[in-house]
């Protein structure tokens, strides 16, 4: 599926206000109430558009420490690394997961409430899972640059 300019209009749009109105979305983009649902909905079933979100503060909700945490496993096999990516998934503290080229091979970023809980989610989950053979945790003094908004040329 093709995008034009229009469509990358309203994708810049919806990510700095998911909460906009159709007909304030339409009003900016200069098209129509019923042409922008339309469009809305194509970029949607088409995958440009995955979820919408609300973004909070950690800080607000108690989520004082992130951790980026290195992995590597003991075997590079389609079935080890399909494991590992099942389980990694079913644990709330992971908020990305990155399969990655170098020396390790996953790259985890988490947010907790203390370093018990980190420590915690390491000898209690991620070090219990079969396959992994090593970790190396960072931990995030302070988030210089955070932004979720991919700009659409």
């Amino acid at each position: 599926m093709k995008i034009d300019n229009i469509d990358k209009q309203i994708l810049n749009l919806l990510q700095e206000n998911a909460r906009i109105t159709n007909v304030e979305l339409a009003s900016k983009v200069g098209i129509s109430p019923p042409a922008m649902l339309e469009r809305v909905k194509r970029l949607e079933k088409g995958g440009f558009l995955k979820k919408y979100v609300a973004v909070i503060n950690p800080d607000k909700v108690g989520k004082n420490i992130i951790a980026l945490i290195s992995v590597w496993l003991s075997a590079h096999q389609l079935s080890s690394i399909d494991s590992f990516t099942k389980q990694i998934n079913k644990f709330d503290e992971v908020l990305e997961c990155y399969h990655i080229a170098g020396e390790e091979d996953f790259i985890l970023k988490i947010m907790a409430d203390s370093i018990r809980d980190v420590e915690s989610f390491l000898l209690q989950k991620l070090t219990k899972i079969p396959g992994v053979s090593k970790v190396n945790t960072k931990f995030v003094l302070s988030t210089v640059k955070y932004e979720t908004k991919i700009n659409v040329k």
